[in-house]
């Protein structure tokens, strides 16, 4: 009647032996893709419950990944994602700016929707003209008046294009500020180091970054074309990864939205799942998925198996799973 006898992981016990390795010098970093280093093996749920920007925040800075959830509209979930993306950087390529010519109210929006405490002010052709600050609106009253009346503009401390993050702390140290624009030779803003971030990186030394510095996150997608659109719109926000998210991963719309992410993105990183047997392991690899997610039910909130009938038991689906994966 039954298959074979499966176990989960509170069926075992690993037999201790002689050791001489330290907890502390464990290296438990792993690659998941090319561009996906992480420094913990761990990525959260893409569960309305348990995954939005604060707690992706958390783990990409103990060197984790947290998976965005998908229920969330995309603008929403889109949102998310540039949560974590803008929340720290070895340096910010792209900074929030605003024109002289916006109002005090817009900067609080701004600076409230991404919680940061200063924006810098560019003309029209992207030139550096000032700064503002929190400092610099603490007492206005008027929110309609525009930036340019408040916006520190004379004697603005800047660097090259190429400064190094040491060499940015010693500016910012030197001239007692925390924020410092890198501009080129015309004063087109190119670039934005802040004293925060240099803090971050000294806080958290095994965070989970891109590249670019900043941390890594991913989002979750459905299946079919709505599942397309939100792919778009998450890489298009930044996402390092997009994760093809439901309960029973070896299924046709989940492989075939695989397959049509792959194509649309060739070097782009997929996730997808959620399997438990070789046959979904070898079936979502082949449609171009580059990590699959085992286990159906093995949360302790997940109710899958409660209310389908349908699971397997988290180490047999584990070892299962990753002996088939070791043959493609």
């Amino acid at each position: 009647m039954f298959a074979k006898e499966a176990l989960t992981f509170d069926d075992v016990l690993l037999t201790p032996g002689y050791t001489e390795v330290l907890p502390a010098d464990v290296n438990l970093s792993t690659r998941l893709h090319e561009r996906i280093q992480l420094n913990i093996p761990v990525l959260s749920a893409a569960m309305d419950t348990v995954t939005e920007s604060e707690l992706a925040l958390a783990l990409a800075r103990q060197g984790g990944l947290g998976i965005v959830h998908r229920n969330l509209s995309i603008e929403a979930q889109a949102e998310e994602i540039d949560k974590v993306k803008r929340s720290e950087s070895g340096m910010i390529a792209d900074p929030i700016t605003l024109s002289p010519e916006a109002s005090l109210a817009d900067a609080e929006a701004v600076m409230s929707r991404y919680r940061i405490s200063g924006v810098p002010i560019t003309d029209a052709s992207g030139r550096l003209v000032g700064i503002l600050t929190n400092r610099d609106v603490r007492f206005a009253t008027n929110y309609a008046r525009p930036i340019g009346d408040y916006m520190t503009s004379e004697n603005l401390v800047t660097a090259k294009i190429g400064t190094t993050l040491n060499e940015a702390k010693e500016i910012l140290h030197r001239y007692r500020i925390e924020k410092l624009p890198l501009v080129d030779e015309n004063g087109h803003l190119k670039g934005l180091i802040t004293y925060k971030d240099i803090l971050k990186r000294q806080d958290y030394p095994h965070a989970a970054k891109d590249e670019r510095g900043r941390l890594l996150v991913a989002g979750a997608i459905g299946v079919g074309e709505a599942g397309m659109q939100r792919a778009e719109a998450l890489i298009e926000a930044g996402a390092d990864a997009v994760s093809v998210d439901t309960a029973h991963g070896h299924s046709k719309g989940v492989i075939e939205t695989v397959r049509a992410v792959r194509k649309r993105f060739p070097h782009f990183p997929i996730f997808a799942g959620n399997v438990v047997t070789p046959a979904g392991v070898q079936a979502l690899a082949e449609a171009g998925a580059d990590v699959i997610k085992v286990g159906v039910g093995a949360g302790s909130i997940c109710t899958t198996r409660i209310v389908s009938g349908a699971g397997m038991p988290q180490l047999t689906a584990v070892a299962d799973c990753a002996a088939a994966g070791r043959q493609l």
